[in-house]
């Protein structure tokens, strides 16, 4: 039986900080052009709400599996056998990712996800001890 490796995700500021500065900056114009409490309470409860979910962000490889879990609003289950392909990418397209340093994983026939885990040398080492087949592309370093 093999290990258990559970990544989670890196939390990128490229994300982050504009995140919190646009929705911070519309939670202060309620609270101090309209003087709404209740407003001002709940758009800092729906950005709270987006950083839980951002952090929430696990990858799971349970012995043959790459679980990707999105807090409670996205879970997928793929085969390791199923990859193909790694590469590293900062494709900015929508996906269970925090960060924009990101792997595109490619799996199965057209099968593609895009995560961000913190240790991604980590991650790749653990997908290739399971499936050596999987052909890894890392960015030119500059």
């Amino acid at each position: 039986m093999k290990e258990s490796f559970h990544f989670r995700t890196k939390l990128g500021l490229e994300l982050v900080i504009p995140l919190v500065v646009v929705i911070g900056t519309v939670a202060a114009l309620a609270l101090f052009e309209s003087h709404s409490y209740f407003i001002f309470s709940m758009i800092l409860l729906f950005l709270g709400s987006i950083l839980f979910l951002m952090y929430d962000t696990t990858y799971k490889i349970d012995q043959n599996r790459l679980i990707i879990r999105f807090s409670i609003l996205y879970r997928t289950s793929i085969s390791i056998q199923e990859i193909k392909r790694i590469k590293e990418t900062n494709n900015p397209l929508s996906s269970p990712a925090a960060s924009l340093d990101r792997l595109d994983i490619r799996y199965g026939k057209s099968g593609s996800v895009l995560i961000s885990p913190k240790d991604k040398q980590a991650f790749i080492d653990a997908i290739i001890s399971i499936n050596p087949q999987v052909e890894v592309i890392y960015k030119k370093k500059k």
